[in-house]
């Protein structure tokens, strides 16, 4: 008889080792995110993402990785990336699609695959200032899953709760989050 080894690319062991270090050193588990964005012309942005800080100390990513932002031709700019609205949504569904793959693999459920559909509804109206009753952010986001797995489908319907339960991404979206915008 043999035995199948669940193999999803996550590596359980160290998130687990890294919860028990935040417990020992509470310091060490707060985080900064960061980016820098970079006016090109128009509606075009560049982002960076390069350094973070965690564990206590500065940390730096592989690499520096970049990212356009733009918006399309039917709003007059040269679509030279996807919207800032869009980044939000793949934000979430790679949040919710990592928490999936961590939370099967913890679980010993085999993926075979995973597929989100984002999709979220919005008024122009509010961004436009065309109506001030209409808010200029998204009136509602849902995420569909396609799932094929070792699993049942109430084991599956599980997983994805719990990758929701722990998401960051999902915690920014639902609750309020201080923003402080200066100029320096």
């Amino acid at each position: 008889m043999t035995t199948s080894v669940v193999d999803n690319g996550v590596n359980v062991e160290a998130l687990l080792g890294a919860r028990e270090a935040f417990a020992a050193a509470p310091e060490i588990a707060r985080f900064q995110w960061r980016s820098t964005v970079s006016w090109v012309t128009g509606a075009h942005s560049r982002s960076e993402v390069e350094t973070f800080f965690g564990f206590g100390e500065e940390q730096q990513h592989r690499s520096t990785f970049d990212f356009d932002i733009d918006h399309p031709l039917q709003f007059a700019a040269q679509d030279n990336g996807i919207t800032p609205v869009e980044y939000v949504l793949v934000a979430l569904g790679g949040c919710l699609t990592a928490g999936i793959a961590a939370v099967a693999q913890q679980r010993q459920i085999q993926l075979h695959s995973v597929q989100a559909t984002v999709r979220a509804e919005m008024d122009l109206h509010g961004i436009l200032g065309a109506d001030p009753d209409v808010r200029n952010g998204f009136s509602g986001v849902s995420v569909d899953y396609r799932i094929d797995a070792d699993a049942t489908p109430e084991e599956i319907e599980a997983i994805v709760a719990q990758s929701q339960k722990r998401s960051a991404v999902y915690d920014i979206l639902t609750n309020p989050t201080a923003v402080t915008v200066t100029v320096s």
